[in-house]
């Protein structure tokens, strides 16, 4: 999800877009007619735009362009928890309508030309475009609609139920408008939720099992078919010409490259490798030794090849090693907290990244949604009512990090760690941590798919070791990397949670007691936590744009003291190399977590303008 400027009518958390209607229907609920939906505030485009600022409507179409990725894949449906699907395929489908990529959260018309829905945003009409196809020219309707959502609910991967849970019923009112019913009138976010279901096309797959993992090229109605694949080597997405949407404003100066091939690499050294002997064209350098010691040469001198570091305004979420509650020893608090103490950031960001991160304090990085100091105002009136059901350090206490001198000689972390496990009761026998309850040795396992993280990891697992804990490596393929974590079989991992501007349902998704059990969802650490939950629901049903604020920074509050993470670092952005054959927009998107949108609206120098 995403966050803008504004240019409309705004009457309370409602929007009334520029050029939108508003009627009264019997029960005197206003009635909002329009081409976009803003979760607070106004929209900034108006039904008369051209293009997305940050898109240039005249850039050229045409070439081939050559990508990268980690790991891979051998299945093409991205929907169910079953498979390890390729990480692109989302480009042949096509949402109802599409978010901007320059505001907080506002969508506007894709497969959805228009909306209307009540002041209370109970239920919404999505009005489809009449020329909206499929790549097989069969025209999508609504009861493609009907049959996107019934699917995914009853064969899609959990997180879809979680996600649309408030979700009562959905119809097709005729061919071209389908309505969703919503269980009450608190979650305002719904309408956009909805807004964001990937159109599935029911001719397709009536006679073939949704719910298996499959290499059968799925029809989607998006920018890009599949052209041809090698499972697990590569695949190459092919520009639809006759694209029915080319031209709406959403997408002018969008999908421009007429190929996309992307090969597929199990080692990070030779992807990298790859690229500079012209192998592809185009990457995200994620690793800041790599940075700063491997992205040199002639090449880079002449200006072949380009470096450079773009600016990302989204809200960073956490990065960090993820305890699983789950398990023993991380059922326990003053456990978590003994690893955030054992863990030396500073040494690691001077010898290891060449200074090149910011540690993270919030699970909401970056952004004014992170709490900071002690709780005052309305943030401590939110809080106050569970007092009694929170460790008094939310109240007391303002949550940091350990920080050490960055010699990798400071011990009084180390130290501290000590003195509060053994206040807990661990013991330490035969130079071993034994936990206080089983009187059993402690020993913990962290997992990872990369072997770039050994060199992290290793000094980690030094530390551990002199507070009397045995704690392995062990690096699995990437397929194996994610059927462990969907099923929660890790001890302690490392995962990237990015957040948004306007967080909503999909916090369900990360930090709920149904999300812990519910494998395939989001909640690795295994949070279970009565006010959590309710935290999480009052930012769902949060009225405006002000009280959203202050309820997060009361969420991230409590994560913050409970410790399910050892918190690493971020940066604040994109570090990207490639070939000099681009051309891109003056203006870059602003919230672009994985410069996928930014990337959208380039094109190549040697390209044409014709379509």
């Amino acid at each position: 999800m995403g966050k803008m400027q504004r240019a409309a009518l705004y009457c309370g958390f409602l929007v009334f877009a520029c050029n939108a209607s508003a009627t009264t229907n019997d029960t005197g609920n206003r009635i909002i007619k329009s081409h976009a939906v803003a979760m607070h505030g106004e929209v900034k485009y108006p039904v008369s735009f051209t293009h997305f600022d940050y898109a240039n409507p005249a850039a050229a179409k045409g070439g081939k362009v050559r990508r990268s990725n980690i790991g891979t894949f051998d299945s093409l449906n991205p929907f169910i928890a079953k498979g390890n699907a390729d990480s692109n395929i989302g480009m042949i489908y096509e949402t109802l309508m599409t978010q901007s990529g320059d505001e907080a959260y506002s969508v506007y018309g894709l497969v959805a030309e228009s909306v209307e829905y009540p002041e209370d945003r109970s239920w919404i009409i999505f009005h489809l475009n009449p020329n909206a196809r499929f790549h097989d020219g069969h025209q999508v309707d609504a009861d493609d609609i009907v049959f996107s959502f019934n699917t995914l609910m009853e064969k899609g991967a959990p997180q879809y139920k979680q996600l649309y849970e408030g979700i009562e019923s959905v119809s097709a009112l005729n061919a071209q408008a389908v309505k969703f019913n919503f269980k009450g009138s608190d979650n305002k976010e719904l309408v956009l939720t909805v807004a964001g279901i990937p159109v599935l096309p029911e001719h397709y797959w009536v006679d073939r099992e949704f719910d298996k993992s499959s290499l059968d090229i799925p029809l989607g109605s998006g920018p890009y078919r599949v052209k041809d694949m090698d499972p697990g080597r590569h695949i190459t997405y092919q520009r639809v010409k006759n694209y029915w949407s080319k031209d709406l404003p959403v997408n002018r100066g969008h999908y421009n490259f007429d190929d996309i091939r992307f090969d597929y690499y199990r080692d990070r050294n030779i992807e990298l490798e790859a690229f500079k002997a012209g192998e592809y064209d185009f990457r995200v350098e994620y690793t800041s030794k790599s940075w700063a010691t491997e992205y040199t040469g002639s090449k880079f001198d002449s200006g072949e090849i380009i470096k450079r570091k773009v600016q990302d305004q989204s809200p960073q979420g956490i990065q960090a090693f993820i305890l699983n509650t789950r398990r023993k020893p991380f059922d326990d608090i003053i456990m978590r907290k003994a690893m955030l103490l054992a863990f030396d950031f500073e040494w690691s960001n001077s010898r290891l990244f060449y200074g090149a991160y910011t540690r993270s304090k919030s699970y909401f990085t970056n952004s004014e949604l992170a709490a900071t100091g002690l709780p005052t105002g309305r943030e401590l009136e939110i809080l106050t009512p569970f007092k009694d059901q929170l460790p008094s350090a939310v109240f007391t206490d303002i949550y940091s990090v350990p920080v050490t001198d960055g010699t990798g000689r400071d011990r009084h972390n180390l130290i501290e760690a000590q003195r509060i496990l053994k206040q807990a009761g661990y013991q330490i026998i035969d130079s071993q941590l034994h936990d206080p309850g089983s009187k059993k040795p402690i020993s913990v396992e962290f997992l990872t798919y990369s072997p770039q993280f050994e060199r992290i990891i290793n000094p980690y697992i030094k530390n551990l070791k002199k507070l009397g804990i045995k704690a392995t490596l062990r690096i699995v393929d990437t397929s194996q990397y994610i059927n462990r974590g969907r099923s929660f079989d890790f001890d302690i991992t490392t995962v990237r949670r990015p957040q948004t501007q306007s967080p909503g349902n999909e916090q369900r998704l990360m930090w709920t007691t149904e999300a812990a059990n519910t494998e395939g969802s989001g909640n690795y650490s295994g949070i279970k936590n009565p006010v959590i939950d309710q935290l999480v629901e009052l930012i769902i049903t949060a009225p405006e744009r002000t009280e959203l604020i202050h309820r997060t920074r009361a969420l991230d509050r409590v994560l913050q003291h409970y410790n399910f993470v050892v918190p690493q670092w971020f940066n604040d952005s994109h570090r990207i190399a490639y070939w000099n054959i681009f051309e891109y927009p003056e203006k870059e998107v602003p919230f672009d977590v994985s410069f996928n949108a930014n990337f959208a609206t380039w094109w190549l120098k040697s390209a044409t303008i014709s379509d």
